[in-house]
């Protein structure tokens, strides 16, 4: 669908819907450019507070990818309200505020619409040196892909909305969903010219961004599924059947480019395909300081961190072993 917009010819414009990449990058400076997103969800847990929080994190998270810092957002809320209380709304809102706040920006404004299924989210908007701008390719054949959340989110949250999730399953997507890019975002900074390119891993599933990472072709990855972290919960539930249609979708989409290792399951095939709510950060860091991000990222926080593969030379293919 995209291919109908006009071509963009304004050379300040580095980044922008024609490259499929996490923002919009705009120069205004030799030094500066400005980043800026928008991402709203469905509630994805019942608490409108948990789910206000879960949203703007979500948000956030493609200014952090970019490799840039936020520095404000603006609300985008449709609401039923001759439906529902506004106090829900209000919570939902509390929330988001929160969150924004954690990551350390304020929240300047927004809109809202009269809407019969309830969502929320964020206009978010960022701040990088035009040189420094973190884009989804440009990863180079012996690159460490690193990921720093853990999969499972769309699967677990399907439980939830099924009535068939536990209070501490529950409790473990919340955490996960909650928590901002930001240490990630930042340590992912100080690597500096070691990280060649960076995504996160949202509605496409880690095979789907990955995908997207390969270019036009211009390398290929190696994903070592013993290495991927996955919320235990989500193997369990797949077995079961209990999986998002965009999880199957996704593993659809991908089907032409993965060369599958025949021990692969078809459950497993789909927890990597599951289509994430705010995961994490999907790295491709140069071999020789892979072992430096990763102490960064666990000495800051991001516990889940691993590396879970590596590009490769045989372009526009995912191996999966």
């Amino acid at each position: 669908m995209l291919r109908h917009l006009p071509p963009v010819i304004d050379a300040h414009a580095l980044v922008g819907a024609a490259l499929a990449d996490d923002a919009a990058v705009y120069q205004v400076s030799p030094e500066l450019a400005l980043v800026a997103t928008v991402d709203y969800i469905t509630p994805v847990v019942d608490d409108p507070f948990v789910w206000g929080g879960i949203a703007a994190a979500n948000a956030l998270s493609d200014v952090y990818a970019m490799g840039a810092t936020p520095i404000f957002a603006l609300n985008l809320v449709n609401f039923p309200r001759d439906t529902l209380p506004l106090e829900l709304l209000e919570r939902v809102i509390q929330g988001g505020a929160a969150k924004v706040a954690e990551a350390g920006v304020p929240i300047l404004g927004g809109h809202s619409v009269d809407d019969p299924e309830p969502k929320f989210g964020l206009v978010a908007l960022g701040t990088v040196h035009p040189d420094r701008v973190m884009r989804n390719v440009g990863a180079r054949p012996g690159d460490a892909l690193i990921l720093t959340k853990p999969l499972g989110i769309g699967i677990l949250t399907t439980a939830i909305k099924r009535g068939m999730a536990s209070e501490d399953v529950i409790a473990r997507a919340v955490e996960v969903m909650s928590t901002l890019n930001r240490a990630a975002g930042e340590a992912m900074r100080r690597a500096g010219a070691a990280v060649h390119a960076a995504t996160d891993v949202t509605g496409f599933g880690l095979l789907g961004h990955l995908s997207e990472m390969l270019g036009n072709g211009d390398v290929g990855a190696q994903v070592l599924l013993e290495a991927v972290p996955v919320l235990d919960e989500a193997w369990s539930f797949a077995e079961d059947g209990v999986v998002p249609g965009g999880t199957r979708r996704n593993l659809t989409a991908v089907e032409l480019f993965i060369d599958w290792s025949e021990r692969i399951t078809p459950e497993q095939q789909l927890v990597l395909a599951d289509a994430q709510t705010s995961g994490g950060l999907l790295i491709a860091v140069d071999s020789a300081a892979t072992d430096a991000l990763l102490s960064d990222l666990h000495a800051n926080g991001v516990q889940h961190a691993v590396a879970i593969g590596t590009f490769t030379d045989r372009v526009g293919r995912i191996q999966v072993h």
